[in-house]
């Protein structure tokens, strides 16, 4: 299977870049699924049903949230009857939407997306991401169930993205790392054949402050004083993520690379579009 999975989605400017370049990449690459993380697609602080509906029309197959899964509040009624968005699993107990869904792929081949948030400097003590992800994949193991399984896993420290993906290994597809805004380097498949990166990366303005205008960012970090709220670049996005093929028998990857598309950023992936 050919997978794409795109990190994080950073105001207007991510959402455009989504919408004018996803079409033609999915035709391309020949992609059969795609997971686009878009918890920060609206203004930069959550998702909004209209601006979840431009993403999945673009061609998304499927949206993963995380800790801002919820700041627009239309959210909390749109994601329980919207089966393609996945929030985090270990968010809240009474959490509306599900943390783990099984989708369909074309040949009648079946894919698991679960999200999970990390415990390492996030603002919330968060349930324990590991044996929240440990029992998904127990009850849907690549290969069997499902043909592909992919783990979001949406938190600060790499060192704990890395952690995940050693302990999904073998037992995952892909294990990708959203949050921080920033690609690292270490796209691998690990050694029992599960492909993983520490952080996919964003979609949206790479000449900002993780996504944002740098203006306020800067006065803060300089001054230690705030003037107003954070607001989203809006110049020219780069689509970031990693591209992964699959084997359907074991559900193991065989391929990453990683994806730069568009904008600034040096250019990557698995071909030409």
């Amino acid at each position: 299977m050919k997978l794409l999975f795109l990190g994080d989605v950073v105001g207007r400017s991510g959402r455009t870049a989504i919408v004018d370049h996803l079409p033609r990449l999915r035709d391309a690459w020949k992609l059969d699924f795609v997971v686009v993380n878009g918890e920060n697609a609206t203004n930069g602080a959550g998702l909004s049903p209209d601006h979840a509906r431009i993403l999945l029309d673009a061609g998304a197959d499927c949206l993963t949230l995380g800790d801002h899964a919820f700041d627009q509040k239309e959210m909390m009624t749109f994601i329980e009857n919207e089966p393609r968005i996945v929030r985090p699993i270990n968010f809240a107990k009474q959490a509306p939407g599900r943390g783990h869904r099984i989708f369909d792929a074309p040949g009648g081949r079946k894919v698991l997306v679960a999200q999970v948030l990390g415990q390492v400097f996030m603002s919330r003590p968060y349930d324990d991401p590991f044996s929240a992800v440990d029992q998904v994949l127990k009850a849907h193991p690549p290969g069997g169930l499902v043909q592909a399984a992919i783990v979001d896993m949406h938190c600060e420290a790499t060192s704990e993205k890395m952690a995940m993906g050693h302990w999904c290994d073998g037992r995952a597809s892909l294990v990708a790392g959203t949050h921080t805004h920033v690609a690292t380097a270490d796209a691998q498949i690990l050694e029992k054949g599960t492909a993983h990166i520490s952080d996919a990366g964003m979609c949206g303005d790479y000449n900002s402050v993780i996504g944002m205008d740098k203006a306020e960012p800067l006065r803060r970090f300089v001054t230690g004083m705030s003037k107003g709220r954070f607001q989203p670049a809006n110049g020219e996005a780069t689509l970031s993520g990693v591209y992964v093929e699959t084997d359907d028998r074991t559900g193991l990857a065989t391929r990453i690379e990683m994806v730069r598309h568009g904008g600034r950023l040096a250019q990557a992936g698995p071909g030409p579009v």
